[in-house]
């Protein structure tokens, strides 16, 4: 069972943290705005209560006359208040509920004994405090909006361009060695992108030197065995006839063959190849080249159709899955045509995991179970030849579940070697369409 995995571009998670970031501050800024406010506003509050009953304690004092809405002993007079005045003492107390408008109380004691005071609500200053909630509101949700369009846009940028490097990088890995990731990404902006850019070019290039150095030094090699090798075979035809014989001119053959297959390695490896492409019906052209390689295989067709490849380097492909398939495997072989997939199946133990999970490395020839003549560069040039069409090779091994062939203990009953022939050619300039191989 495939786990499943939440994946989000880095756009929007770069807004989803702005836009977090700019709500907590919108809130924080608006508390701390709106408590000042209203701490600021019953301060003042307070004072000027205070100042209206010491004006009407001046009045009632000089002509008996209650101003400011004062009275004398107030029934309602808050108990914090007439303690205050029993003390001698002028006050002021806030009556906040914390739901309405809070109501202003002042009190002062009088010289006759009594308590004067003086309270109101100050509705209209405190309806101001609601217009400035009001606006605190709309200003948190511009603010948390413009953090989302500013999220989306540095994101958005900064996406662009690891994309940009993601494709560079992959070009490099299909063996596009001109593509730099920094030519890639462009722009004018120098950040932390750029620097991983510069590094993987760096990288590449210096895998690339050490790449072409050991395929040159392999080329070589193999060229200047060529002559010797030519030369031995050659005089192994002059030797009297006899089982010595034999036995040196085949070792003299098999010699031949493994400089020629690493002088084809060597030449995958430098890219320089480029298929000549023809139209061919590919039912029919599989079929004629199985008959002539293995005539007991069996060609299986279940859709025909028309591709434009390059037919020798198809028939090295299939030559060497055959015969990879009869050095390894067991009969019966069978080559099945579907479209523009090519299977091409045996019945014996099955690839490597080694094989399964690396993809054909040159000179290992596999496990115990498929050992066997061969240096192992068979399935390496399948796969280049491969890469040369724009095509996709890949390797699995039969499932005994789903197969009716299978065996008494329920082991592997085959290996399968899978060629994805593309919609379109190859390019002239080498470049190789995209191939979607399902899971």
């Amino acid at each position: 069972m495939r786990r499943f995995a939440l994946r989000t571009g880095l756009r929007w998670k770069v807004s989803l943290a702005i836009a977090a970031v700019s709500t907590l501050v919108a809130v924080v800024l608006s508390l701390v705005v709106h408590n000042a406010a209203r701490v600021s506003m019953l301060d003042n509050s307070r004072t000027v209560m205070d100042e209206r009953v010491k004006v009407a304690q001046r009045w009632y004092e000089q002509s008996r006359v209650l101003g400011f809405g004062a009275k004398l002993d107030d029934p309602r007079l808050p108990d914090q208040l007439k303690k205050e005045a029993w003390r001698g003492q002028r006050a002021t107390y806030l009556e906040d509920s914390g739901t309405g408008t809070p109501e202003v109380w002042a009190s002062v004691p009088l010289r006759n004994g009594k308590v004067l005071s003086v309270h109101t609500k100050f509705q209209d200053r405190f309806a101001v405090l609601d217009d400035l909630d009001r606006v605190l509101i709309i200003g948190s949700v511009a603010v948390v909006l413009g953090g989302i369009a500013l999220g989306v846009l540095v994101g958005d940028q900064l996406s662009r361009r690891l994309r940009k490097a993601a494709t560079a990088a992959r070009k490099l890995a299909e063996g596009d060695s001109e593509v730099r990731v920094r030519e890639a990404i462009g722009g004018r902006v120098r950040d932390e992108t750029d620097d991983l850019a510069r590094a993987v070019d760096g990288m590449a290039e210096a895998l690339q030197q050490r790449l072409e150095a050991e395929r040159r030094v392999t080329a070589d090699i193999a060229h200047e065995l060529r002559t010797p090798v030519t030369g031995l075979l050659t005089a192994a035809e002059l030797l009297p006839p006899g089982r010595p014989t034999e036995l040196v001119r085949d070792r003299a053959q098999a010699m031949r063959t493994l400089v020629e297959d690493v002088l084809e390695v060597a030449r995958l490896d430098g890219f320089a190849e480029r298929a000549e492409l023809q139209e061919i019906a590919l039912a029919e052209f599989i079929t004629r080249r199985v008959r002539a390689v293995d005539p007991d295989a069996v060609v299986n067709v279940v859709r025909d159709a028309h591709v434009s490849t390059d037919p020798r380097r198809l028939e090295r492909i299939l030559g060497n899955l055959l015969a990879n398939a009869a050095r390894h495997g067991k009969p019966p072989f069978e080559v099945t045509v579907e479209g523009r997939i090519l299977r091409v199946r045996d019945h014996g133990p099955g690839f490597p995991e080694e094989l399964l999970k690396d993809g054909p490395s040159r000179f290992r020839t596999g496990s115990k179970d498929r050992a066997g003549t061969g240096h192992g560069l068979g399935l390496t040039i399948a796969a280049g030849q491969a890469r040369v069409l724009g095509a996709r090779l890949t390797f699995r091994n039969a499932d005994p579940l789903m197969d009716s062939g299978d065996d008494a203990d329920g082991e592997c009953v085959g290996a399968v070697a899978v060629l994805w022939l593309p919609e379109s050619a190859p390019t002239n300039t080498g470049s190789f369409p995209i191939i979607e191989v399902p899971d």
